[in-house]
């Protein structure tokens, strides 16, 4: 039961962490990269497609992603997508592939993208801290119902505590690497 109910909690907070993790790619430093457009919804023949189905990316340079669409027919429909998403890029169009040129990022609006990127660290932290309430609840009902001892329930909250610590600790070392990339010029 106490097993079952920490592996569960372990399993719930990497998920948050991955999550946390995977919205940092999308804040965009100095640098192109296709993480940046890749879950961009592209409205392709009458429904919503991520953009990493309908084409393919390269980063030629530090600050330019090349995004070759798989079907001519989508180019278009990427393009708009990428315009009216909240990059700030304007893409250009050749025919045959849409370049983005990603400029240095202001020192102001570096300051804003940590800001953001800490507060969607915090987001993950209450996750990770909901998961281990809510454990904690279940294995508090097991002690009442019977089912396990207190001294049980005490070593079990214990390990939940630490393992909770482990998984706020990693989103702390990812908000670090990722204030580290941003403030870098």
């Amino acid at each position: 039961m106490i097993d079952d109910s920490l592996l569960e909690a372990i399993e719930k907070m990497d998920k948050a962490v991955g999550h946390v993790q995977s919205q940092f790619t999308t804040v965009r430093t100095g640098r192109a990269s296709p993480a940046l457009v890749e879950k961009l919804m592209v409205s392709y023949y009458g429904s919503d497609v991520p953009l990493q189905q309908l084409a393919g990316f390269q980063v030629p340079e530090a600050r330019m992603l090349v995004v070759k669409p798989h079907d001519r027919g989508a180019l278009g429909a990427i393009e708009k997508a990428i315009r009216d998403s909240d990059l700030g890029i304007s893409p250009t169009n050749d025919g045959t592939v849409i370049r983005l040129n990603f400029p240095a990022l202001t020192e102001e609006r570096r300051r804003d993208y940590v800001k953001l990127v800490k507060n969607m660290a915090e987001d993950g932290r209450v996750a990770v801290r909901n998961v281990r309430r809510d454990v904690r609840k279940s294995l508090e009902a097991a002690e009442k119902g019977g089912e396990i001892s207190a001294d049980e329930l005490e070593r079990a909250e214990k390990e939940l505590d630490k393992i909770t610590h482990d998984h706020v600790e990693k989103i702390d070392q990812a908000v670090n690497k990722k204030e580290q990339e941003l403030l870098d010029v």
